[in-house]
């Protein structure tokens, strides 16, 4: 019995090897990792889909998105530093300098604490206000969300070193494991309090995240800490973390203003439909997510080789067009049926369209996530010339149609009635500017993509 195992054991290893070879590196490791995520995203669709309903009232559920932008935007500085490292940690792990690798990420860590003071700071001058106008009263949440922020910005330090060593066996276990972890959080805190309990949630995945990939770099972070912060490479990190820092602000702006005005100027059961349909959409953005986590490490290589990596873009855009358009097509014959069976459901399933919609910006903002996250892996930050204008201009445009009740002793009043016919009363008006602000983006990263030979 035990020599029949052993050779069916070896005979899977063969055929696992061989299908390996066929696929390539990166194929073989994105199929991996998009797996591993998806065996845990069945506890997490049980999270997003029956406990947080179940716990949350449709009058407050449309605060959770957000709640998660402003925990976001908090972490901006620490994530763009951990974008920053990233870059510099892909070239320190091809050249296999671990021991500058090691004194990095002290350095790294460092900053951090400065960042989490700053973010304190700022969470106390602003959380009050924030959460009066997402219409919620709960005093725990402003300690809650400050440390979710932080802790899950410092978490992508340790993945971004198992992404670019190419350890994706590591980041496909700690993947499965953080699900369990989240749930089990939740089920102990949410009945108590709700959106604490939820964000107690979503930071448990980051701490375990980080003590995982501690242990998953034992022997790279072994080695004896080498001198790394010369003059130059200070320099160039400085540059790196301005441009990061810039674009994650602007980029973070208008993501909390999109959700703000979602949750602030449309009704609470509009809000509460949106967060809904998210959670089914979002299953959209898997194979992306998981694509954009394993191509980084790959289009470096072809950048520092100065081979083209377009070919690769392209094959990774059209495997993503397959997967979304698979995903939603149920959800066009039976959505409303689907929504129909969650806690509250004869709420939500009015908004069974917002679903099929969203998979669709999912498809497309894909072309902008996959092409951007190439351009950074090599270093290039040209696109930011005509990217950072247009996220600049979409919240500013966002604001001037629905934030002039705010400044009615400013403004003239006719302006003010001239606003007021153009404001933005449903979630169908809000999906139009969305879609036109993703596409635009689209178009540009596509015809940046076409010019590019190398």
């Amino acid at each position: 019995m035990l020599n029949t195992l052993n050779r069916l054991q070896s005979a899977i290893k063969a055929k696992l090897k061989t299908l390996h070879q066929k696929m390539g590196d990166f194929w073989w490791y994105s199929l991996m990792l998009f797996l591993a995520c998806r065996a845990a995203d069945a506890l997490n669709a049980f999270v997003g889909l029956w406990l947080v309903p179940k716990y949350v009232p449709p009058s407050e559920l449309g605060a959770v998105m957000p709640l998660m932008q402003f925990a976001s935007f908090l972490a901006i500085p620490i994530a763009a530093f951990s974008n920053t490292f990233r870059n510099e940690l892909t070239r320190l792990s091809v050249n296999k300098e671990f021991g500058k690798l090691k004194t990095l990420m002290r350095g790294v860590f460092i900053s951090s604490a400065v960042f989490l003071f700053l973010a304190i700071i700022i969470a106390r001058l602003l959380m009050p206000a924030f959460l009066e106008r997402i219409r919620i009263v709960e005093g725990s949440l402003g300690l809650i969300i400050i440390a979710t922020s932080f802790v899950s910005a410092v978490s992508p330090i340790y993945s971004n070193a198992l992404q670019s060593l190419k350890k994706f066996k590591a980041q496909s276990i700690i993947s499965i494991l953080g699900a369990p972890i989240r749930l089990l959080a939740m089920l102990v805190t949410m009945p108590f309090r709700a959106l604490s309990g939820y964000f107690i949630g979503q930071v448990s995945i980051p701490i375990f995240s980080m003590t995982a990939s501690v242990i998953a770099l034992k022997k790279e972070l072994s080695v004896k800490s080498e001198p790394y912060w010369e003059k130059d490479i200070t320099r160039q990190f400085g540059k790196l973390f301005i441009i990061f820092l810039i674009s994650g602000l602007i980029g973070g702006f208008n993501g909390v203003t999109e959700a703000t005005i979602i949750r602030q100027r449309l009704p609470d059961l509009d809000s509460a439909g949106y967060y809904m349909a998210t959670r089914f959409s979002e299953i959209a953005g898997f194979l992306c997510c998981t694509l954009a986590f394993t191509i980084f490490p790959f289009t470096a290589e072809k950048a520092a080789k100065g081979e083209s990596f377009k070919p690769l873009l392209l094959k990774t855009f059209a495997a993503n067009a397959v997967f979304c358009l698979l995903i939603a097509t149920p959800f066009l014959v039976c959505g409303k049926w689907i929504l129909s069976l969650l806690p509250n459901g004869e709420l939500y399933s009015a908004y069974w369209w917002v679903i099929p919609w969203l998979i669709g910006l999912s498809l497309i903002s894909s072309i902008i996530a996959l092409y951007t996250t190439a351009e950074i892996s090599a270093n290039r930050f040209t696109y930011l010339k005509w990217y950072l204008p247009l996220d600049i201009l979409y919240p500013v445009l966002l604001l001037i149609v629905t934030g002039h009740g705010y400044f009615t002793n400013i403004i003239p009043e006719s302006w003010t009635k001239f606003l007021n016919t153009h404001n933005i009363y449903s979630l169908k008006t809000m999906l139009y500017w969305m879609t036109t602000s993703i596409s635009i983006r689209a178009i540009c990263c596509a015809i940046a993509l076409s010019r590019h030979k190398k």
